[in-house]
């Protein structure tokens, strides 16, 4: 049950002619399953961010799980350009594009298509504002990358936490999208950076009973012999270790805690800032978002202090982007490397 996740800067209205409303939080997410040829089912799930450019952290949340985006252009203006960044900067590659102007106002289609090309999205295409023809060119897009969604099945588990309850009768419920890798009923995990362990009691993706949820599943965890305040702050779930491949016998976790790290950072076409020392900045990382300062920069590294620990993949900085509020535009750019110090 392969599913495409999208980042989505657009309206409402377009949403709901591509997909069915499903969830609405910070981010709004639409939801449309189809059967292949082959029998089995495909999923497109849009993920919007309801009150971008007011609110970046949700859309940086978005651009996390997202494998493919897509931009309802309504006018020229900082909020694309942002967005456009945005999405060169997380390494989406993959992408549509609609220009869709208010009834009374208009838009330069070249100007459009140069900003595409100059923040790095060559490879997105515009199509027509006609929900059933873009329903049909994410399917394709979902078809094209069933090979890289695989891949990342096969990966170790990563399970950013971004809602959890008590429910009668069941226990204490985890949500949150899988990153990567896969996790099955009656797994041991284990919840950092407080190093709970618990077991998955059972699994619901899209409100239906599962034996096993894979990347790119927004999935909900009922948790044995869990404590709900192991959840709490930006939580990431993981395989707990097993007494074989134990972090003390040479096989590391995924993730490692830290509030000191090295970064370089690839900045984004249109930001003009020099960071330096004494700058405030944010990391969105695998869902969470962090304030640091600045304290060193040397050539193209810098060192950054966290006002609170943050999880880092101990294989690469994954999709990490590095921000700052008082810039336009807010992202910098991608980091490319993140080392712990």
């Amino acid at each position: 049950m392969p599913v495409l996740n999208i980042a989505m800067i657009g309206t409402d209205e377009l949403a709901k002619e591509i997909a069915k409303s499903s969830d609405q939080r910070d981010v709004h997410t639409y939801v449309h399953k189809e059967n292949a040829a082959d029998g089995s089912q495909r999923i497109l799930s849009l993920i919007r961010p309801a009150r971008f450019p007011e609110r970046l952290p949700p859309f940086l949340e978005a651009l996390g799980v997202a494998r493919a985006g897509f931009i309802e252009v309504k006018a020229i203006d900082a909020a694309l350009g942002e967005a456009l960044v945005a999405f060169s900067s997380a390494g989406i590659e993959r992408g549509l594009y609609v220009i869709n102007p208010s009834d009374d106002g208009w838009v330069d289609e070249e100007r459009v298509t140069a900003l595409i090309q100059q923040a790095g999205l060559s490879s997105w295409n515009r199509v027509n504002v006609d929900g059933i023809e873009i329903r049909e060119k994410l399917m394709e897009m979902l078809d094209q990358m069933l090979h890289e969604l695989t891949a990342e099945a096969a990966m170790p588990l990563i399970i950013p936490i971004d809602q959890h309850f008590n429910v009668k009768g069941i226990g204490l419920v985890a949500i949150g999208y899988v990153q990567q890798g896969s996790v099955s009923v009656h797994d041991e995990l284990l919840a950092l950076p407080s190093e709970g362990n618990a077991n998955a009691r059972s699994l619901q993706v899209m409100d239906d009973d599962v034996q096993t949820a894979v990347a790119g599943d927004r999935v909900g965890i009922a948790m044995r012999n869990a404590d709900e305040a192991w959840l709490s702050n930006g939580a990431i779930l993981i395989h707990a270790p097993t007494p074989e491949k134990s972090s003390e016998e040479g096989v590391p976790l995924p993730l490692t805690s830290t509030t000191v790290t090295k970064v370089k950072v690839e900045k984004n076409p249109f930001q003009r800032k020099e960071l330096v020392m004494g700058d405030v900045v944010h990391i969105a990382s695998d869902l969470q978002f962090v304030v640091g300062r600045i304290t060193k920069v040397e050539g193209e590294y810098m060192d950054i202090e966290w006002d609170a620990p943050i999880l880092i993949r101990r294989d690469g900085p994954g999709r990490a982007l590095l921000n700052q509020l008082d810039s336009s535009p807010r992202v910098i750019g991608r980091i490319t490397e993140l080392i712990e110090e």
